[in-house]
């Protein structure tokens, strides 16, 4: 089937969606919703059989939706309309919550019907339930429709007397209906607030003397002070207290700077954190050992790594090593293992240039300790999406294992042709072979868990859901930890690895990947500023990239 990805960004869930569709065959082309004209012409280029809308923020023009079939999804059950759907459902801690179909006609969120499908909200914030609940609801949705819509299949109106329906339709969410009063919200009221609207807006504040947005709250067990006034720092955290208790806040976005950007707390408030005591409370980095097996959990916020949290992670993975443990897991986050560089630290520092150049190397340091471990079998568990330098840092370990619906863009070039080190010259071919690495890197697309598999980046892909992939990869850990034949695994692993250093040295990888990498950060190419800057400060795309529009470069159907 002809699938034309009609959308506002390429997000998480969208491309989720195109592996998927990809992974079953169909011709796919992609559009950003730049403006009526580019949709219109978008369709006469590649004349879809039909239009999937994952993520729009604005109607589709009449005379598509009524020249091709344009099945839109709705992150939220039967009934529920409006631009603001999941923050409303976590604001008001609702129960239960759902994915709709709909196809579109001349009325937002109102169309007739492909499917929906319900699930039980956590308790988590809303960029999370987007990237698990929503998603997977959605995959199951847009497949089930597109099985019926090939056989002949239709829509059915939608029937307010349903007894699925319990949504209902909504105004967009104000910053407003979001507004913390400290001197009255408990602990849970504030947590639901931040949560509702994070990833985007975040919740408008002020701090002191300073007018910000507030993102990644976290509950503290045990701290209190005045309701308002911030109490503790832990790392680039702030603890701030509310009626009952206290939050951790670890991300903010300054709105009285000159670089408004989503960054950790105790950067924005500088001073003002450094004053604060320290304690411990915000977790983004821990260690615990059961079984011969030593687990590193590093939930970085949006799976960014900043010089400061590669350092961090590098200390704490050397201290494991020196644990009487026979196998690491390096578990990652629940919604990302990594992503690689943190861009928004980077394009807010002094000297993005030199901060991007200590990045890159606290970055290569961690994934050198971890392809010079001899003495353990490591294990990367991608419970989450993982990109760029992210994906080559995984590939540092020994066994790759992913839970079945992860996300992978194993890429640099879409960040203004960005070279990537990570030893990535090394560890990509020694699993994909030269030829097939270079066409990984230079596709620019994601993949997901099957490809990766058949191409050799994973070794294993299991689980539904992150709580069943943890559970499997816990008992696989444990297994191979009491395998009898683990001294074997690790002197062959010695071996190789020794072979491989006679006939290249490690850092003579590194140093020809940074050698290019200086290059994007110091040379005469501001490919890598620019595309850095437009990410960060979110500008729109003024065009869809001809690797995603293939229509823009196709002859005619």
């Amino acid at each position: 089937m002809r699938i034309l990805i009609l959308c506002h960004a390429f997000n998480s869930l969208v491309q989720r969606l195109y592996v998927e569709l990809a992974e079953r065959g169909h011709a796919l082309s992609l559009e950003f919703d730049v403006n009526d004209a580019v949709t219109r012409e978008a369709v006469g280029l590649f004349g879809p059989d039909l239009v999937l809308a994952p993520f729009l923020k604005r109607a589709i023009p009449e005379d598509v939706w009524r020249r091709v079939p344009c099945l839109v999804v709705h992150p939220g059950p039967l009934g529920d309309r409006g631009p603001s759907a999941l923050d409303w459902a976590v604001l008001e801690g609702a129960e239960r919550w759902g994915v709709t179909l709909l196809q579109a006609n001349g009325e937002m969120d109102a169309g007739d019907v492909w499917g929906s499908v319900p699930f039980v909200m956590r308790d988590a914030p809303k960029a999370s339930l987007y990237r698990h609940e929503v998603t997977e609801g959605a995959v199951a949705a847009v497949l089930d429709a597109l099985e019926r819509f090939a056989a002949g299949g239709k829509p059915a109106p939608f029937d307010p007397a349903d007894l699925a329906v319990f949504g209902r339709a909504r105004p967009a969410m104000r910053q407003a209906d979001r507004s913390i009063d400290w001197g009255r919200d408990d602990t849970a009221a504030v947590l639901r607030k931040i949560r509702s609207g994070d990833g985007m807006p975040g919740v408008r504040d002020r701090i002191g003397d300073r007018e910000v947005s507030l993102f990644d709250a976290r509950p503290e067990a045990s701290l209190r002070g005045m309701p308002g006034a911030l109490i503790a720092r832990c790392e680039g955290a702030v603890c701030r207290a509310t009626v009952d208790g206290a939050v951790w806040i670890g991300h903010l976005k300054p709105w009285d700077a000159e670089i408004s950007l989503k960054l950790p707390a105790a950067l924005v408030l500088g001073e003002a954190a450094a004053r604060l005591p320290e304690a411990p409370g915000y977790r983004d980095l821990w260690y615990e050992e059961a079984d011969g097996v030593g687990w590193l959990h590093f939930p970085f916020y949006n799976g960014a790594m900043s010089t400061r949290q590669c350092e961090r992670l590098l200390a704490a993975y050397q201290s494991a090593c020196r644990r009487d443990v026979r196998v690491i897991v390096l578990a990652g986050g629940d919604d990302f293992w990594s992503n690689g560089i943190h861009l928004n630290v980077i394009e807010a520092a002094d000297s993005p240039a030199d901060e991007s150049w200590r990045t890159i190397n606290a970055i290569d340091d961690l994934a050198r300790a971890i392809l010079t471990t001899g003495d353990k079998i490591t294990v990367a568990a991608l419970a989450g999406n993982a990109g760029a330098g992210g994906v080559f840092l995984a590939l540092a370990v020994d066994r790759v294992w992913a839970r079945s619906g992860v996300v992978l863009n194993p890429h640099y070039k879409g960040m203004g042709n960005l070279y990537g080190s990570e030893y990535w010259t090394y560890v990509l071919p020694r699993r994909v072979g030269e030829e097939r690495a270079r066409a990984v890197t230079e596709a620019r697309l994601p993949m997901g868990t099957p490809e990766a598999r058949r191409l050799g980046l994973l070794d294993e892909a299991f689980g539904r859901g992150v709580a069943d992939f943890r559970a499997e990869v816990r008992e696989r850990a444990r297994a191979l930890a009491a395998d009898p034949a683990l001294p074997v695994l690790v002197e062959e692993k010695r071996r190789h690895r020794a072979e491989d250093e006679a006939v290249k040295p490690l850092e003579a990888y590194r140093a020809e990947e940074l050698e290019r990498m200086r290059l994007n950060f110091y040379g005469f190419d501001p490919s890598y500023h620019v595309a850095r800057y437009n990410f960060t400060f979110k500008v729109p795309k003024s065009r869809t990239p001809l690797y995603l529009a293939r229509h823009r470069g196709l002859p005619p159907p």
